[in-house]
Parts: structure tokens; sequence; C-alpha cells
């Protein structure tokens, strides 16, 4: 994975609740067998309209989304089914920090195990932010570092487990931190060879 630590990029909102994971990724784009390749089918069924054109009204669509990589949106985000394809099509998509006042457990894990940042803020804190990007602020620092998310003129704090934290800082997934104990790993099985024998 890619770590984060400082990410600067241009944020956009999602002005909706309940953003469950079969809008995220229809289960109908499930079939593929490889992580990437799915940001082209996120939030399909809100991004194009029946006869395959984009919807003109959907939040992503509009010329001062492209190339975000920061998404606001409100409680209960990715809620659902706990398909792990749901981050795999936010993070293919360009998004690498979701900030949002609560996400569903699943989607959380999800998320942090496959290198994208869910922050957590108050409903008036998010509030604050999305009039801030729907007035035009769009370049947003998160310092993954600091736990801190600013602009001009605004900063605001926000708290996440030292476990994760320390996954994404280095940019480690689960089978990486295993690998970081490779040669006790060895030395273990050498030792239990050594006894069967």
């Amino acid at each position: 994975m890619q770590p984060i630590r400082v990410h600067r990029g241009k944020a956009v909102v999602l002005d909706r609740v309940n953003v469950d994971t079969d809008q995220i990724i229809p289960k109908q784009f499930l079939k593929r067998v490889e992580r990437t390749g799915f940001g082209q089918f996120l939030f399909y069924d809100w991004r194009f309209l029946t006869n395959g054109e984009e919807n003109p009204t959907f939040e992503l669509n509009q010329p001062e989304a492209e190339g975000a990589s920061i998404l606001f949106s409100h409680t209960n985000f990715g809620c659902g089914s706990s398909r792990e394809h749901a981050p795999w099509a936010l993070y293919d998509y360009g998004i690498k920090v979701i900030i949002a006042p609560s996400f569903a457990d699943i989607f959380y894990n999800n998320c942090v195990k496959n290198g994208l940042l869910p922050i957590v803020i108050s409903a008036d804190e998010t509030n604050e932010w999305m009039r801030l990007v729907n007035e035009g602020t769009r370049d947003v620092t998160v310092d993954l570092l600091n736990q801190k998310i600013s602009c001009k003129g605004m900063e605001t704090s926000f708290h996440i487990d030292s476990y994760w934290r320390d996954m994404l800082v280095n940019g480690w997934d689960e089978i990486s931190l295993t690998l970081k104990y490779e040669e006790q790993i060895r030395d273990y099985e050498e030792m239990q060879q050594g006894k069967t024998l």
C-alpha cells in the first residue's frame, strides 16, 4: 500500500446520508477478480442515466469535482453489505480520504486495510467543511501524522486508532505487518522441525 502521511488534494461533497455499499459499487460489477478497474463503476446508478450518459446533477460529475481525492459525506457512510470492493472502487477512482461523522464498522475496517483513510469528525464540523467546499474552498490538507484537516482559515483535529494510523503512515497491510517478523517465524519453524526429527 502507498503510505499516507500528509495528503493535499481537491475536496468534493457528497451531500447524502446512509451511502450504502451497493450505491458505492453496485452488485453487477463484483465479478472482477482483481482489485483494480472498479473506479469506472463507482456510484454507477447515481453517476449515469439509464441511457448511459453522465447524470448532470450528480455531485461527482460537476466540473469542480474533477480530480477530487478527498470526499466529505454524512453519517453512516458505507452501510449495507460488507463488500471489500467498495473501498477498492473509491480508491481506484482517485478518492484517498473520506471524511464523515460516522462510518459502518466493516466498511471502515475495509478502508484502512486497503490504504484508504476514513476520518470521523462531528456532524457540525462536517457541515462546516461542506459549506466551505461548496463555497469554493477545494484545496484541503489532511495531515495524518498530526491528525489535522486544514485549509486557509480552518483547522479540525481528528482521532484515529494508533494501530490503524501506524499501518497507513507506513503503508503496511496485514501481510507486510506479518513479514516484519519473517526472521522470527523462520527461526520458530526451524525449531519445530528440529523437535520432530
